[in-house]
């Protein structure tokens, strides 16, 4: 779940992890954030209607195996209702960090990139993380994917980077031995927490009682109930 930064450390980092004035650090400009653009949240829309986002979160569980799996905090969710899409890197950040010139189809393509989606618990992505970046805020796990993540996405739309975020980020890169997504503990059991009959199916009167209905196709219950209209939802 993860790419290796191949690319080597660039001059410009200075002597005790700091990054020095007008420096090119892993292959991005090295610069103060500005905003060259009035930042407006629906100009990063990465979805337009429910079916559109929960095509979206269908998609990034898939990415994660089919777990519907938060990596910060190594935490397995009863349903994609229980978590929120995260921007690894936040778009009021990218904006501030050359987006701003961005045109509307970038934008756009930024807003759902899945390079730069997974899920968070809404305490972690609307309180702890929101709109910091790295200098103001680390996972508690998952560091090393996380980090390389943030450079991979930055690359890839050009954005530049402040010194301290860069430093941050070196701190966190320099001790990694690898790059990918390092999931914590096992999947929960979809029978032992729902099938409350031991039949090993799962009704929509057991889905109601446990508060995870409608059960969409991320859900790992979802494979033990019965999809009669086959649009992916079961006990609208």
């Amino acid at each position: 779940m993860g790419t290796k930064l191949l690319l080597p450390l660039f001059a410009g980092l200075a002597s005790g992890g700091q990054v020095a004035e007008a420096a090119e650090w892993r292959g991005l400009v090295v610069a103060e954030e500005s905003r060259c653009s009035r930042y407006e949240r629906d100009d990063y829309q990465y979805a337009d209607s429910y079916e559109e986002r929960q095509a979206l979160e269908d998609r990034i569980v898939e990415r994660m195996g089919g777990r519907i799996y938060g990596p910060y905090e190594g935490r397995d969710f009863r349903s994609v209702r229980q978590s929120d899409i995260e921007h690894i890197v936040a778009i009021s950040e990218a904006h501030d960090s050359g987006l701003c010139a961005a045109s509307p189809r970038v934008k756009g393509q930024f807003a759902r990139d899945l390079l730069n989606l997974t899920l968070a618990s809404p305490q972690v992505n609307r309180d702890l993380k929101g709109a910091k970046d790295a200098s103001g805020w680390m996972p508690a796990l998952n560091r090393c994917w996380f980090a390389s993540r943030v450079v991979e996405v930055r690359r890839k739309y050009g954005l530049t980077i402040d010194r301290s975020e860069a430093a941050a980020l070196e701190s966190v890169l320099n001790g990694c031995d690898h790059f990918e997504m390092v999931f914590e503990g096992p999947p929960e059991e979809p029978l032992r927490l729902y099938d409350d009959n031991r039949n090993g199916r799962i009704s929509c009167a057991e889905a109601r009682g446990h508060g995870i209905a409608p059960v969409d196709r991320g859900h790992s219950a979802y494979p033990y109930m019965t999809d009669g209209d086959g649009d992916g939802v079961v006990c609208e």
